[in-house]
């Protein structure tokens, strides 16, 4: 097995620097770990000089941090950008139009990566191109570092903890419900979502690959799992469940880190999420309107690429999910994962520099994983005392 990188310029390169969410994510590493020595060794990546420098002004950079330029085309670019750092964080998507180059160049060179990935069946062909060689090189690729799929992948993973603590085993089946949610779509989900559904118009076959639960699990299907998709009244939360938008993706990436752990949950384990609305008649309506409008997620004029919110629109927004672990006999635990910040935005930049900053620090081996697989609790602790998550057991 090869080692991770011991010496490198860099500690982590942030590619996509220029735009929205890349700003966000040099931002914040300039904030908390700018002039620390115990902090990480990081630089600022793009396509243009003059637009990296620009944007290194506007967040109130030091004029010395470090900038690199490097062409998703570019694949000599991409490979000598990776020879620098242990790791490279990427906000630049969809990433099945522009990141297939940067995790090849990646697994070649034994960097570590990290994205923003929401593109399961993008994702799906990128194990089946990459993992052995990646396994080979030391390379971890952990995709969905962000709102998607890091507050799921790890609620469950520690809801699970709970669990077997208490009763000496996992819970076969965990409900994920988003109780309550401020923020909105960035235009990156939205192009995503858009080159997914063109991909699945050239190639059919990979209406399977979204639909399939177990899409990121080659070799193993589990058990038929909750659809989620069909408005239901939850008796034990009085509450109508409507179904989530990011669930298609979330769903896949929990699957993955049971898969990759050797099913710590279960071979037999089942999961879903939903949004929670409220009791009564009005509740169902506002389940049926929500399932209505999964239809057309971001409506006639979907936001764009580099398009966001407001930094006090940022600041406000948060979000809270109930997981909800289930036994045979009748028992169930609640265990909580809350975040401060806009989820698609304030929320996820912290989570995917906290996500590099941990891989720094791992010694897991190389492979296409998740965060819940590589990192696991260490993260949990990192995003609990550096990105104000929280991490609870209500019951």
């Amino acid at each position: 097995m090869a080692t991770p990188k011991a010496k490198t310029e860099f500690d982590i390169i942030i590619y996509g620097s220029t735009g929205y969410t890349g700003r966000l994510v040099a931002e914040y590493l300039d904030k908390h770990y700018s002039g620390r020595d115990d902090g990480p060794k990081w630089a600022m990546a793009g396509r243009s000089q003059d637009k990296l420098e620009a944007v290194r002004d506007e967040i109130g950079a030091p004029a010395d941090t470090p900038l690199v330029v490097a062409d998703a085309d570019d694949m000599a670019s991409l490979e000598a950008m990776c020879h620098r750092t242990k790791v490279v964080l990427t906000t630049v998507g969809p990433y099945q139009l522009y990141g297939d180059n940067l995790v090849a160049a990646c697994v070649k060179t034994g960097t570590d990566y990290a994205d923003l990935s929401g593109e399961p069946a993008w994702m799906a062909e990128k194990i089946e191109q990459h993992e052995a060689d990646a396994k080979k090189s030391g390379a971890r690729i952990c995709f969905s570092s962000g709102f998607d799929s890091i507050p799921f992948d790890l609620g469950v993973l520690m809801a699970q903890k709970e669990a077997t603590k208490r009763w000496g085993k996992p819970a076969p089946s965990i409900r994920g419900r988003v109780r309550a949610m401020a923020g909105t779509f960035s235009g990156g989900t939205a192009a995503s979502l858009g080159a997914t559904m063109k991909a699945m118009a050239k190639n059919p076959k990979l209406i399977n690959v979204m639909r399939s639960p177990f899409a990121l699990t080659p070799g193993f299907e589990g058990p038929s799992q909750p659809s989620g998709m069909i408005p239901s009244y939850e008796k034990d939360l009085d509450k109508w469940a409507a179904p989530f938008v990011m669930a298609p993706i979330n769903t896949k990436n929990v699957h993955r880190t049971n898969f990759l752990l050797g099913h710590p949950y279960g071979e037999d384990f089942k999961y879903d999420e939903m949004m929670l609305t409220s009791p009564g008649d009005a509740g169902k309506k506002m389940a049926e309107a929500a399932t209505e409008m999964m239809k057309n997620p971001f409506g006639a004029k979907p936001p764009k690429p580099g398009e966001g919110p407001s930094k006090e629109e940022r600041e406000n927004g948060f979000y809270d999910i109930l997981f909800v672990a289930d036994m045979p006999d009748g028992e169930s635990l609640h265990y909580s994962v809350k975040g401060k910040y806009d989820p698609g935005y304030g929320s996820t930049s912290r989570m995917l520099s906290e996500t590099g900053i941990a891989l720094t620090q791992s010694d897991a081996p190389g492979g296409i994983g998740t965060p819940g697989s590589f990192l696991g609790e260490a993260l949990v602790k990192r995003l609990e005392e550096h990105a104000e998550l929280t991490f609870t057991a209500e019951n």
